[in-house]
């Protein structure tokens, strides 16, 4: 950890040395960039709080505690990206006015003068480019983005097929999550009767998971031919996805009392224990009704903290979705909040296509269900930027 600190702090001042940077990568990492910023290349300022925060990362006290020091190295991974595409784009910027004061000394050297009009093509275009890429990295982050989920499917109108369908959505979600190297634990599973699930809960752990995953929340709607159906009709059948973000005890306080707790046998594979002791737990929220059955442990008390963590995910869930309701209502997204009753896409197997309604796109189906739907992500996250500059300019001409 140590040497990670010494090698950032390094990195970070020689590019402070070398380079003039925007004020606005030396606020507080805790601030996390919620106020808009304007860039402009030329401004001036010293760097101490972003070789500060790196310094930190060997401090004895921070090591010691790893939710403080995983915060703290996320930070300064972000605020280091930032800090190299402002040096490429600086570099870029330097090589192109070389290359126009080169031009006017080409002389009458036709194919001289062709090949500097291409790099200066080339160069142009790579600092557009570089300039977009900068902007977005200093739009106002989601301060969730970098948290773990809960991700619950829950099946949804179809039956017998809903139920088939919820389970399609499991193992493409899992699939993606091998994809992203994140790692998948099952928490909570109700099977349906014929197959597949009523409801899934996974926690999915690993770098940035909230910051892709959350464009997932809303409703999933498939067209075709169920195995339950025996005349070959077309069925539409539905399913839930939840997306909730990892909630620590201190962003959410549950109070003892309004919680009805009881155990029972969990049955099924596991041996002696699970079939004779009562190590599943049934949870009850009263004030909002929530139910969790967790069964997947092979003790009660580790099902007990399973069923207290998706209840504080849950909890936490709805605060944030009340929050996101308030802003949609200020702000014109092209891109859905995820609210559990947004139709986001319809998955058709006639025609092997995957329709996103928010983007507007298609995909193709086979592929997308073997969990190769980061294109779909990534078009999400660039329509939502695309919103906040716009905004972002808006404000500024105002």
């Amino acid at each position: 950890m140590n040497s990670l600190a010494t090698s950032l702090t390094g990195q970070i001042s020689m590019y402070a040395n070398q380079f003039l940077l925007p004020h606005c990568l030396f606020n507080d990492y805790n601030s996390r960039w919620r106020k808009p910023v304007v860039f402009r290349p030329g401004t001036t300022i010293a760097v101490p709080r972003i070789v500060c925060m790196a310094v930190k990362l060997g401090d004895p006290d921070v090591v010691s505690n790893p939710s403080e020091y995983q915060k703290l190295a996320q930070s300064v991974a972000e605020l280091d990206e930032v800090v190299s595409t402002y040096k490429r784009f600086k570099d870029c910027e330097k090589q192109l006015e070389e290359t126009k004061a080169l031009a006017k000394d080409s002389g009458h050297d036709e194919d001289m003068a062709e090949m500097i009009a291409y790099e200066i093509e080339t160069l142009s275009s790579q600092l557009k480019e570089l300039e977009e890429k900068f902007k977005a990295l200093l739009l106002p982050n989601d301060p969730l983005d970098s948290r773990n989920i809960l991700l619950e499917v829950r099946a949804g109108t179809g039956g017998d097929e809903a139920g088939l369908w919820a389970g399609d959505l499991v193992r493409m979600y899992q699939r993606y999550s091998e994809r992203s190297s994140w790692k998948c634990t099952p928490v909570s599973s109700s099977e349906a009767e014929k197959g597949g699930f009523k409801t899934y809960v996974m926690e999915i752990k690993g770098n940035r998971v909230y910051s892709k995953l959350k464009y997932e929340s809303g409703v999933h709607r498939v067209q075709r031919v169920p195995q339950t159906e025996a005349q070959g009709r077309v069925h539409t059948s539905t399913a839930t996805v939840a997306i909730m973000p990892e909630a620590d005890e201190v962003d959410v306080v549950i109070d003892p009392k309004d919680i009805e707790l009881t155990t029972a046998r969990s049955g099924g594979a596991g041996g002696q224990n699970v079939n004779k002791v009562e190590t599943a737990v049934d949870l009850v929220h009263k004030p909002t009704g929530i139910r969790i059955f967790c069964t997947e442990e092979r003790t009660q008390l580790k099902n007990k903290n399973r069923a207290l963590q998706l209840l504080r995910a849950k909890l936490y869930e709805m605060k944030v979705r009340e929050q996101q309701e308030s802003i949609r209502s200020q702000r014109k997204s092209q891109v859905g909040t995820g609210a559990r009753a947004e139709k986001i896409r319809t998955y058709n197997y006639k025609d092997n296509r995957v329709t996103d309604h928010r983007l507007k796109m298609n995909f193709p189906l086979t592929s997308f269900l073997d969990g190769d739907i980061e294109t779909a992500i990534q078009s999400c996250v660039t329509v939502e930027q695309k919103g906040l500059m716009e905004e972002l300019a808006e404000s500024v001409s105002n």
